[in-house]
């Protein structure tokens, strides 16, 4: 239960590492976009954005002489720039231990290849001896 449970937790912070990295680099947009650009629904970005303004992550700030009411102006606040950080340094650590366990199986599979390989070449040349 608890793997499955730091499975999602590790989808949602990679989810809201993704936001946090986007609107660092490009604070005026609206969800619609954002959604877009990153893959993530509609509805999850919203409900994102709403949980990480909650915390204090993030500021949002609609522009006051703009047509596009949905156009939002998204700032990392302190807090959220340290949350991008831990983030960051968690995604970081989970994939090089996923990198480390496969570059293992690859490896094990490459010698598990070669053992065939070789197998089999034993069983060519035992044949070609029986034959002759």
């Amino acid at each position: 239960m608890t793997n499955r449970k730091n499975i999602s937790n590790s989808k949602n912070s990679d989810t809201d590492l993704a936001v946090l990295r986007y609107l660092e680099n490009k604070q005026t947009i609206s969800q619609r976009e954002l959604s877009n650009d990153l893959g993530i629904s509609l509805g999850k970005i919203n409900f994102i954005l709403k949980a990480l303004i909650k915390k204090g992550i993030v500021k949002a700030k609609n522009f006051k002489n703009n047509n596009n009411k949905s156009v939002y102006a998204y700032y990392l606040t302190a807090d959220g720039l340290n949350e991008k950080a831990k983030l960051t340094l968690e995604f970081f650590k989970r994939k090089n231990t996923e990198y480390n366990k496969l570059k293992k199986e690859l490896k094990d599979l490459q010698q598990e290849i070669t053992l065939l390989d070789r197998r089999k070449s034993k069983e060519n040349i035992t044949d070609i001896d029986i034959d002759e």
